[in-house]
This record gives C-alpha cells, structure tokens and sequence, in this order.
C-alpha cells in the first residue's frame, strides 16, 4: 500500500498554524510545528534536504530564526511561520533546539568517500571555523553528524549563489571544488560524531 505524501499535511499545518497567528502560540505549539520537519527532541529531520537542528549552537539557530523572520534568509516553506514572533520567543526556540542531542543515523560509511572528504576539509581549513570536531560555535553551524542530503544541498547552495541570507565566505571556501568534491565533503562530514 502506498503512503500519502507528507507534504500536502505539511501545507495544512503550515496553514492551521499562519490562520491562527503565529505571535499568539506558545513555544510547545511553535516546536511542535518545527519538528514536523526538523524532528523532534533530536530525531533527524523526517524531509530530505532539511538540517537537524539539534545541538546546534544557539547563536547560530537564533541568527537564523531573525533571517526568516525578517525575509532575508529565504525558505519558501518556512514563508510567514515566524512573523510576528517577538526576539524573546525566537532566543527561547534556538535555546531548546540547542539543548536537544543530537542522534545521527548516517548511512554506511565509505571508506574511500570519507577519507577524501576528510583531506578536502583539512586543505579548505573547514575546522578554521567549525570547530576540529566540526561542533561548530557562535555563528558557525554544527557540521559532525549532519544529514548528508542537506549538508550536499546547501553547499551546491553555497556555490550556485542561491544562499541567500547566509554567510558569504562559505563560497569562496568551496570555490573551485566539483561536485563529487561535495558529495565526498558531505559525506565526511556526516559520518562524524556530533
């Protein structure tokens, strides 16, 4: 038997929450909409494409949750979810996102993959930002334990300049590289524990 697609009840919760205004929720209601497509309490992401945000460092969650909110990050499907929502409660979600473990359940390692991904992470300094144990900090994303697909997604972002709202040096850290040099950056980056 077939399973109904998960977006169309994405697109009714997304518009349940927008009809109910998103200022007027309490944060149980707003993580409970997040975890719909980000997992809850540390579960990788359910949506291909999309990051984990557990363990993330709360600085960058917060800078990102005020990028959608004020337009200038632009994620079609999280259009509208955070207007309205006060800086106070924008903190407190980064916050619990931040505190949640993070439980990666990366695919089979391979060998030849990994150790190529690790020496292009080590010639473009990537652990210069993110931390040697890719843990990242501040305003620097956590890489180690990543899903793969979104960690692929947003570098081919990187460099197509369709990251928009997001820091412009990851570019320049990840010009001249071909696309096999991501698939193998994604996958080191991954398979490492958070």
């Amino acid at each position: 038997m077939r399973r109904a697609p998960l977006l169309p009840w994405i697109a009714l919760l997304w518009t349940a929450l927008l009809a109910g205004g998103a200022a007027a929720q309490a944060l149980p209601e707003r993580l409970s909409a997040c975890a719909a497509c980000h997992g809850a309490g540390g579960a990788p992401a359910p949506l291909a494409n999309t990051p984990t945000l557990a363990g993330q460092p709360p600085v960058f969650l917060e800078n990102q949750l005020v990028m959608i909110r004020e337009g200038l990050r632009d994620i079609p499907a999280m259009k509208g979810l955070l207007d309205g929502v006060s800086d106070a409660d924008l903190t407190a979600m980064a916050r619990h996102f931040a505190e949640q473990t993070i439980r990666p359940q990366p695919g089979a390692r391979d060998a030849a993959l990994f150790a190529r991904g690790q020496q292009l992470a080590d010639g473009n300094r990537c652990a210069s930002c993110h931390l040697p144990s890719y843990a990242g900090r501040e305003q620097m994303p956590r890489l180690a334990g990543q899903r793969e697909d979104y960690l692929l997604h947003a570098m081919r972002q990187f460099l197509s300049g369709q990251a928009t709202g997001r820091d412009t040096i990851m570019a320049a850290s990840l010009h001249g590289l071909k696309d096999d040099d991501l698939k193998a950056l994604a996958h080191h980056l991954s398979q490492l524990a958070p």
